[in-house]
């Protein structure tokens, strides 16, 4: 099994979910985080005043699957959620040990779908 955590940007989110749906993932965690990278920022105006935003606002999307669905889940994220433009955020890929259904006690994959 792998986790899959990717920083987008807010407004592809949607379409990202109906991607991923599309191909039978449903499960997923969804945070809303700010960070900065490259993108380094943006200049804000507020009442004819400019000031620096530093942490950019972006969603992080967390799934864990089965570990032959990776490249399938890596191609689909960046299809939807690229705009070749900086910012557009980055995708990490960790191993997972095992996972447990709370309510049932299964384990593994039984447990994620």
């Amino acid at each position: 099994m792998k986790k899959i955590e990717a920083i987008i940007r807010p407004e592809h989110f949607q379409h990202l979910r109906s991607q991923l749906e599309t191909i039978g993932i449903s499960g997923l965690t969804v945070s809303e985080v700010a960070g900065c990278g490259r993108q380094k920022g943006q200049q804000g105006h507020f009442r004819g005043s400019s000031f620096e935003i530093k942490l950019v606002g972006k969603v992080k999307v967390e799934m864990i699957i089965d570990s032959n669905r990776v490249d399938e889940i890596i191609e689909i994220i960046c299809s939807t959620c690229s705009t070749n433009s900086v910012g557009d955020g980055k995708i990490f890929v960790f191993p997972v040990e095992d996972a447990i259904r709370i309510r049932t006690g299964e384990r593994g994959i039984e447990a994620i779908q």
